[in-house]
């Protein structure tokens, strides 16, 4: 009995990045490369600001149909990846372990050893604060490029999403534009982090180091039965 006690307490050995994240991982970088150029050759047929124009070099097709095509096609991958992740994450426990809790005072002071050049990852099982508040907003305006896409996409039968955004076709293809915006910068990030610590993509490759769950309080033994003199 005790034997079997133990073995169930014990903590359960897994990989940082399960098979599943990593191939999820990986399909959402292909869909947000075919998302973001794809979306540039839309861009350019009818710009927001004048000043800005995307080179041919990096879009998809010379025609904006072969953006349109490309975007509807990295769309789906997108968004049927993404529900797969987020469902994953929360069914698991693994946004809660990652991504939570953020605190303040922490953040702040990883913010200045970030400006510094000085904030360290050496443990890739923990996030610090910055990557934290990262994820978690790269997450959130996932959502919003989500629904002002489908808003520019049919604004007359997702009219309610319209609404959202004002009412407004313009007011959406701006939201849908920083939200990109906000998505390049923080693959910029990213890459940039993955690159000047290089561990930290070999283990979304490998599945990383194995780590274990921590392992519940033991129960409390049953004290003996006594019988009264």
């Amino acid at each position: 009995m005790a034997t079997a006690h133990a073995a169930k307490a014990a903590p359960h050995p897994r990989r940082l990045h399960p098979l599943p994240i990593r191939i999820m991982h990986w399909t959402n970088a292909v869909a947000m490369f075919i998302m973001i150029t794809s979306g540039w050759k839309i861009y350019n047929d009818d710009v927001l600001l004048g000043w800005l124009h995307f080179p041919d070099a990096i879009i998809p097709g010379p025609w904006a149909q072969h953006g349109l095509q490309w975007h509807f096609f990295g769309m789906w991958i997108l968004v049927l990846n993404g529900i797969a992740y987020v469902t994953y994450g929360l069914a698991t426990g693994r946004f809660r372990r990652m991504l939570l809790p953020i605190r303040l005072p922490i953040l702040i002071g990883n913010i200045r050893d970030a400006l510094r050049f000085r904030l360290l990852h050496d443990d890739p099982t923990q996030y610090n604060m910055v990557q934290r508040v990262l994820y978690v907003g790269v997450l959130l305006v996932g959502v919003l490029i989500v629904l002002s896409g489908l808003a520019i996409w049919k604004p007359v039968q997702f009219s309610e999403l319209l609404a959202l955004f004002g009412g407004s076709f313009q007011t959406a293809r701006v939201v849908h534009f920083l939200c990109m915006s906000a998505i390049v910068g923080f693959v910029v990030v990213h890459v940039s982090l993955a690159l000047l610590v290089p561990h930290t993509l070999v283990a979304m490759v490998t599945g990383g180091p194995v780590v274990r769950d921590a392992a519940p309080a033991p129960a409390a033994e049953p004290a003996p039965a006594t019988t009264a003199p």
